[in-house]
């Protein structure tokens, strides 16, 4: 790749008529420049790669007649104000293709550049009038306005080459024109006025390379002690040098926040909980906090960044479990019932499956009314976490919420913290999982 030269000016500006329709103020270019890929609906959501691995651009470029056309695809990072560029190679049926590999995570910007490639158009015309033995004098005297053009500006290599073209052209000599390297001279020296460009850029999100493949290792913090005792995330940590060694790179723990206590499930998902039943850790919250606590038993919200900080030192990510749901116990529902679906009795709904019932869980309602403070409050709940060293999200039930919600909340962390990667523990239709990888999600069950 190169960096790419400034935008091209396009011809003087047309004289306007005083009467009659508008016309364009500047000569538009006659080629056509169509984006093919990397393209996701249009352009709706931005594609989607990883580092490592090189990002095809393909477009259709063609003009009218039978001139030839060359194409440039032009790329920079989000946080880049410089373009950088590498020539387009032709597929034949009027597509082109190129590559690059990009060096950092986060947004790159894509764009299709397309002229009309006068010079190659007439040195092909001379070669193949030559070979038919045809008179090319004139023809060869015709492109010494254009050979003289490209010399400005040229590189010290390709001005000795042009000198040599001209020379040719004095002494009526069409041989040197049958040359396939003057393709790439052509490219690199060739005026680009007036230049074609895609209608906007194409946008690909480059994540880092342990979104694209990473292998897991789940347990639960309790079961981490020695036998007999309550295990904690300092527990965890103890073991995570064993963890590694069998080559796993995410530590994924279930929630750890508190655990309601009204309708606590027993052993075996029972009704009925003894005094000891622990309940399931998916019935978030309880009088000692939400989701932005730690269970007491399981330590404090400065373990989990300790534990987050000694994963990444043996070379592992630490996941926690995003689970957008609140037991009857929290918080928030004392302090945000219109968060809550209710039903025509005033209570709330509990999560069903029909025939299966969680009574220790209560969905959020993302139709609320109040859903803006809702959205936000979620928002908060994930950067709360990522700001203290968690880097990884398995999200539960992810299809279960809002569609919309899911694009505002992965939009805003990808400009943010765009190293944070997000599983979705997703069992449903094919085309509501791939909605959720185009919404930003970065793997699934």
């Amino acid at each position: 790749g190169s960096t790419a030269p400034p935008a091209a000016a396009t011809d003087a500006p047309t004289t306007e008529p005083t009467t009659g329709p508008r016309l364009p103020e500047r000569r538009p270019s006659r080629v056509v420049v169509e984006p093919v890929a990397p393209v996701v609906d249009a352009g709706r959501f931005p594609a989607k790669t990883s580092l490592g691995e090189p990002v095809e651009v393909i477009a259709d470029v063609f003009t009218d007649g039978h001139d030839h056309v060359a194409a440039a695809a032009r790329f920079r990072h989000d946080r880049d104000e410089q373009w950088r560029q590498v020539r387009m190679e032709p597929l034949g049926n009027d597509r082109f293709r190129a590559t690059f590999l990009p060096d950092r995570i986060g947004p790159w910007h894509i764009d299709v550049q397309g002229w009309v490639d006068h010079f190659d158009t007439q040195r092909d015309g001379v070669v193949k009038k030559a070979a038919a033995g045809l008179d090319v004098s004139v023809e060869l005297d015709s492109l010494v306005s254009l050979i003289e053009t490209m010399r400005t500006g040229a590189s010290t290599r390709d001005e000795a080459t042009l000198v040599g073209l001209l020379a040719a052209c004095e002494r009526g000599d069409p041989e040197p024109f049958d040359d396939d390297d003057l393709v790439l001279l052509s490219w690199r020296a060739h005026p680009r006025i007036p230049v074609l460009r895609l209608h906007r850029s194409l946008v690909a999100f480059v994540d880092r390379e342990r979104a694209r493949c990473s292998a897991w290792y789940e347990l639960f913090p309790r079961s981490a002690g020695a036998p007999g005792h309550h295990g904690t995330l300092r527990d965890v940590g103890e073991r995570l040098g064993q963890i590694a060694g069998m080559g796993f790179d995410v530590v994924y723990l279930p929630p750890v926040h508190p655990i309601g206590t009204t309708f606590r499930k027993g052993r075996n998902n029972s009704l009925t909980a003894e005094a000891d039943d622990v309940g399931s850790p998916w019935a978030i919250g309880s009088t000692e906090g939400g989701h932005t606590a730690v269970h007491p038993a399981l330590g404090t919200v400065d373990d989990v960044a300790w534990l987050a900080e000694r994963c990444r030192a043996a070379g592992m990510d630490l996941a926690l479990d995003l689970a957008f749901q609140c037991s009857p116990d929290h918080p928030w529902v004392r302090e945000h019932p219109e968060w809550f679906r209710h039903r025509s009795d005033g209570t709330i709904q509990y999560a069903e499956n029909p025939p299966k019932k969680y009574q220790d869980i209560y969905p959020l309602d993302f139709e609320s009314a109040d859903w803006q403070n809702l959205w936000l409050a979620l928002h908060d709940v994930v950067t709360f976490w990522v700001e203290r060293g968690v880097t990884v999200f398995r999200v539960d039930n992810p299809h279960t919420k809002s569609f919309a919600f899911w694009e505002w909340l992965m939009a805003s962390l990808r400009t943010t913290h765009p190293e944070v990667v997000f599983l979705a523990e997703a069992f449903t239709r094919p085309r509501v999982m791939e909605r959720l990888g185009k919404l930003g999600f970065h793997q699934s069950y």
